[in-house]
């Protein structure tokens, strides 16, 4: 696992993630389509948010699971939190809002999130 700072465009959201860029995902889902999203996930302990929850949106679909979190100001979504199956706290982050990442480097497995 490897410390990534990240945020928003603006940078009213801040955060620091301990992750793998090892098994990126790029979901065809109504969001992460329209998003362009390539995620990678984090157990919700390794997640830190540096700034204030109040310039934090909240947006959820479909069964209303996932916790599509947004900057308030400039509207990137940089992150989400939701749970597996198990009751396991994750962080899904995208990987486009990491800080010295160069996103297109990565090879993200496809998954038919539209099947969920």
């Amino acid at each position: 696992m490897t410390r990534y700072s990240g945020g928003c465009q603006c940078g009213a959201v801040r955060y620091e993630v301990e992750c793998s860029l090892d098994d990126p995902v790029a979901c065809n889902c109504s969001r992460c389509q329209k998003l362009g999203s390539i995620l990678v996930f984090a157990p919700r302990e390794a997640f830190r948010l540096l700034t204030d929850e109040a310039a934090l949106g909240e947006y959820r679909f479909n069964r209303k699971v996932i916790r599509h979190l947004f900057c308030r100001t400039c509207g990137i979504e940089s992150f989400a939190f939701g749970e597996l199956p198990d009751g396991t706290q994750m962080a899904a982050v995208n990987v486009n809002c990491l800080d010295g990442v160069e996103p297109r480097s990565l090879s993200p497995r496809l998954v038919d999130g539209r099947a969920f």
